[in-house]
């Protein structure tokens, strides 16, 4: 146990130093690294430049955000090239179905909800479904950013709270809970879908003629 101790500490150690060079894209790169197939502690990493720098806090948390959705496009990539099958190696029949159900019913709220949990939820999981139901590109990097907004956004705040020292009781935090976090989560949520929704371009009308018919326009 000293020896995985000793280790972790100095791999934490070599993290900070590289955020170090980095400066404020080290968030961005590190989220984009996590979502790239590697794991990487995001959540450590934003919490530490929220702790130093609350003024920024929104920054951090947008370009953690950023680098989680852009990070996401080499998984997207995957499972929309290799489609139902990938997902169903990795899922039991159940598991699938209930994913491909979500994703039927809303696919925006199936890809942003899991993206405001911590871990241990198995995010790329839903990363690779998003890609294999072909879900819209755009609509996917949007969902990703949002779910990710909300919950490093969440992160941050609990810990201007409490401390640094609370990214390792997170998980517990939620579990414990989870009913007033997800009231949260869902508000929070919810705001970004609405605003979401009125950005769309609504289509105009044709006003009908006297007949009854649509008024065409003659062709020059």
């Amino acid at each position: 146990m000293k020896r995985i101790g000793h280790i972790l500490a100095r791999y934490s150690a070599w993290v900070l130093g590289l955020m170090k060079v980095l400066g404020v894209w080290g968030v961005f790169v590190v989220a984009f690294a996590d979502s790239a197939l590697l794991g990487m502690p995001v959540d450590f990493i934003v919490a530490t430049y929220v702790y130093q720098d609350r003024r920024r806090m929104l920054l951090y948390v947008a370009m953690a955000s950023l680098g989680s959705a852009l990070g996401s496009i080499p998984l997207y990539l995957i499972g929309y090239l290799g489609g139902e099958k990938v997902l169903r190696k990795r899922l039991t029949e159940e598991r699938f179905q209930k994913i491909h159900q979500s994703f039927e019913r809303n696919e925006f709220w199936a890809l942003m909800f899991p993206g405001m949990l911590p871990p241990p939820t198995p995010f790329k999981v839903f990363v690779l479904a998003a890609a294999a139901f072909e879900m819209k590109f755009r609509e996917f990097l949007f969902a990703v950013f949002a779910g990710r907004f909300v919950r490093f956004l969440g992160l941050s705040v609990l810990v201007l709270w409490f401390g640094p020292q609370i990214i390792s009781h997170f998980g517990g935090i939620f579990k414990q809970h989870w009913m007033l976090l997800s009231g949260f989560i869902l508000e929070i949520g919810l705001l970004l879908w609405l605003l979401a929704r009125t950005r769309r371009p609504k289509k105009t009308a044709v006003p009908p003629s006297e007949n009854g018919g649509n008024i065409q326009r003659p062709e020059k």
